[in-house]
C-alpha cells in the first residue's frame, strides 16, 4: 500500500498561487520520498499539480459549505503546505500544514485531503470545542463532498451523538437537514468559543433530544 508522510524537510517543491476574492493563497507540495515506492506512486498517480488543484478546490468547497463569502468571515491563511514522505498512519494537520496523507486511489486521497483542508479553515471555539466535534465537522465536509470511504456507518447507527467518526458526521448531516446551513452557522459560532447550547440556539432542541429524534427517525 502506498504510504505518504508530510515533513518540513523537502526533496522537491512546487507552488501554486490562487486568487480567492481579495486573497492570494499559495498552495505548496513537498515530496521528499521520491526514492520510496510511496513517493514514486504519489508522483505518478497523483502528482504535485493535481494535488495543488485539489487543495484549491477543497478550499472553495469548504468556504461555500461554511457560507464564508467574504474575507472577513474566513481565517487569514496566506499559505497552505502539504508535506509528503513515507510513513505509517494517515494524516494530521497542524496550523496551516497537512502532514501524513495516503491513499491507493484518488477517491481515498481526496477524502483525506478534504478532511484535512477543513482543519485549516474551520473555527475551533478558540480551543474550547470538543476535539471529536472538530474532527466530525471535517468528516461532514468529506461526506458532503461525496468522498465517503468504505466502512462508514449507515444513517441512524451509533450509540452517542459525539461517538465520533462517521456516527457524528451522519448526525451532523441530519441536523443540517433540519436547517440548511446549520453546520455553517455552528462553525461561525465556534469562532469565539463553544457550548453544547449552540444546538438549542440554532435548532430549538438540546443536542440530546436531537440525537433521540435522529435515532427514532431511522428506527434505532
Amino acid at each position: 500500500m502506498a504510504r505518504f508522510l508530510l515533513s518540513f524537510i523537502l526533496a522537491s517543491l512546487l507552488a501554486l498561487t490562487t486568487l480567492h476574492g481579495t486573497h492570494a493563497i499559495e498552495f505548496v507540495v513537498f515530496n521528499r520520498a521520491l526514492n520510496t515506492s510511496g513517493g514514486v506512486r504519489f508522483r505518478n498517480e497523483l502528482g504535485r499539480n493535481y494535488t495543488q488543484q485539489r487543495m484549491s478546490a477543497a478550499t472553495n468547497f469548504i468556504w461555500n459549505l461554511f457560507k464564508e463569502t467574504t474575507a472577513a468571515e474566513r481565517k487569514n491563511v496566506p499559505r497552505v503546505s502539504l508535506f509528503v514522505d513515507d510513513m505509517d498512519g494517515i494524516a494530521y494537520t497542524i496550523n496551516d500544514e497537512i502532514h501524513g496523507i495516503k491513499g491507493d486511489i484518488k477517491t481515498d486521497f481526496n477524502g483525506v485531503l478534504f478532511h484535512e483542508m477543513t482543519h485549516v479553515w474551520q473555527w475551533n471555539g478558540k480551543g474550547q470545542a470538543p476535539g471529536g466535534l472538530i474532527e466530525r465537522i471535517a468528516d461532514f465536509v468529506r461526506l458532503k463532498a461525496d468522498y465517503v470511504p468504505n466502512g462508514w456507518v449507515k444513517p441512524g447507527e451509533g450509540q452517542l451523538w459525539d461517538e465520533g467518526y462517521s456516527v457524528t458526521a451522519r448526525f451532523l448531516d441530519y441536523c443540517n437537514g433540519l436547517k440548511q446551513g446549520f453546520v455553517a452557522e455552528l462553525n461561525k459560532k465556534m469562532r469565539d468559543g463553544y457550548s453544547d447550547n449552540f444546538f438549542s440556539q440554532l435548532l430549538g432542541k438540546t443536542v440530546d433530544q436531537l440525537w433521540k429524534d435522529y435515532k427514532a427517525k431511522f428506527g434505532n
